[in-house]
């Protein structure tokens, strides 16, 4: 039999195929039947998981830590002055301590304080762990945003979500494991969520959440041109095709990582119209949600992880916009106001769905701002000492963990660097961060490279 007629056979195989299974793959078609093996993960889980997924809302800009959750009584006192414990090197040039406007009080049954900026939020503080002692390598935006996302300041990395659905696969075959919610087309950003040497089929998916109808979420999310029956005939002979070269060639991730991306691509086409469709949720859920592209990245979120997408990440814009140079004060008033209440809706939907034991969610910029000021009204960027937090997923909830200095400039008790932020979520996830490797130009990678601690004083 010649190339052409095994070709052709087969082709026709698959269509009878997918003609019996009632033609797509909504439920019982071709793909749905043959799953690819990376759906299931690379790694098998090395310690009991407690977390199933992760959500990270990201304050792309970074935000003052002592506005928030970490109150520092002694701004007041030395207003103005620079004393020797505040007299850091800056990336642009600062002058004396800025006080924070803003009142703490204690909230919950645990009596954690959170700033008046916000009260919603803080209804929820004995869900939260607040990691008051993070600190980074590099007060710079784009060494900075690759290692809170990428594990390191090189932008050849694969991403922190790569990472997981390399580790775990998906639970869900019809959506990526993967998906980056963030406003607007920010390009400059598409290297945070990239795969670099992992399969491409583990790269983000990116999605600009700023228009909700999901045909607008997803561009070309339908064909018109072409049945769901043709459909699934191209791309079922395609997968044979690259199959063909890869028996000849041998393993390809990229070929193979293609083949995955647009076997899951199809799928998208009929799950992706259900999975963002924002109006499914009732009148109520949309108003404890609130209203905006931060409102909406966050329920879609909830959406997509009960739907066993592994890792969503939600931006919360396309540029820096936590990035308070100048103008502070007022500027974190507006955006506390726009995080409030649809960070709050979603640990209590979370909560209350069941969902919250097994979702973990991590909240922070990539770094903090400083306590002194900058132009007058303005904070400069801070890598020395900032706060993030974490709940759900197995963390204790309810606490605070480490310690910044009198003014909140340097990290100094239970320091916690962004290695020690990954291992632990990916020992939450059933991984542990040293196994997590991948071979790539002569040696293992992995998120963490060569340091990073599981906090454990964290773990429930």
């Amino acid at each position: 039999m010649s190339h052409a007629e095994q070709l052709s056979g087969m082709f026709l195989s698959r269509r009878a195929m997918i003609e019996r299974m009632g033609g797509g793959l909504g439920s019982l078609g071709l793909l749905a039947a043959m799953p690819s093996e990376s759906f299931a993960g690379m790694v098998a889980p090395h310690v009991p998981a407690k977390a199933k997924r992760v959500i990270h809302l990201f304050m792309n800009g970074g935000p003052f830590q002592g506005d928030l959750f970490d109150p520092k009584p002694m701004l007041q006192k030395f207003a103005g002055q620079r004393p020797a414990e505040a007299d850091l090197r800056t990336e642009r040039k600062t002058a004396g301590l800025l006080p924070s406007p803003f009142r703490f009080r204690q909230y919950g049954e645990s009596g954690v304080p959170v700033s008046e900026l916000l009260p919603l939020t803080a209804g929820c503080i004995d869900d939260i762990c607040v990691l008051r002692s993070t600190y980074t390598d590099n007060p710079n935006h784009g060494p900075a945003l690759l290692m809170m996302n990428n594990g390191t300041i090189l932008p050849t990395r694969p991403s922190m979500g790569s990472w997981m659905s390399y580790g775990l696969g998906t639970e869900n075959q019809d959506l990526p494991a993967y998906i980056v919610l963030c406003p607007g087309k920010p390009v400059r950003f598409s290297i945070l969520w990239t795969s670099a040497f992992l399969p491409g089929s583990h790269q983000g998916t990116y999605i600009n959440h700023r228009e909700i109808a999901a045909e607008k979420l997803i561009p070309f999310l339908r064909n018109m041109s072409t049945s769901r029956t043709q459909q699934a005939d191209q791309v079922a002979l395609m997968g044979e095709l690259n199959r063909l070269q890869l028996q000849r060639s041998g393993p390809d991730g990229q070929l193979e990582g293609r083949l995955q991306a647009m076997e899951t691509a199809f799928r998208m086409q009929f799950t992706a119209t259900e999975a963002f469709d924002l109006q499914q949720e009732t009148r109520t859920t949309r108003e404890n949600y609130g209203e905006g592209h931060f409102a909406n990245g966050c329920l879609l979120a909830r959406r997509l992880s009960e739907r066993g997408v592994r890792f969503v990440q939600v931006y919360y814009g396309d540029g820096q916009p936590w990035d308070t140079h100048s103008n502070h004060h007022d500027a974190v008033r507006n955006l506390c106001k726009d995080i409030d209440r649809p960070v709050a809706a979603l640990l209590t939907d979370l909560r209350e769905r069941g969902l919250l034991d097994e979702t973990l969610v991590l909240w922070g910029g990539e770094f903090g701002r400083t306590p002194t000021s900058e132009n007058g009204n303005g904070r400069d960027h801070n890598h020395y000492g900032f706060t993030t937090w974490m709940a759900g997923g197995g963390i204790r909830g309810g606490m605070t963990y480490g310690e910044t200095d009198d003014f909140g400039f340097r990290a100094v008790q239970d320091r916690v660097h962004i290695h020690d932020l990954h291992a632990t979520i990916l020992h939450q996830l059933g991984l542990n961060h040293e196994q997590l490797t991948f071979r790539y130009a002569g040696r293992d990678f992995r998120l963490t490279d060569v340091a990073g601690r599981v906090i454990q004083e964290i773990l429930s």
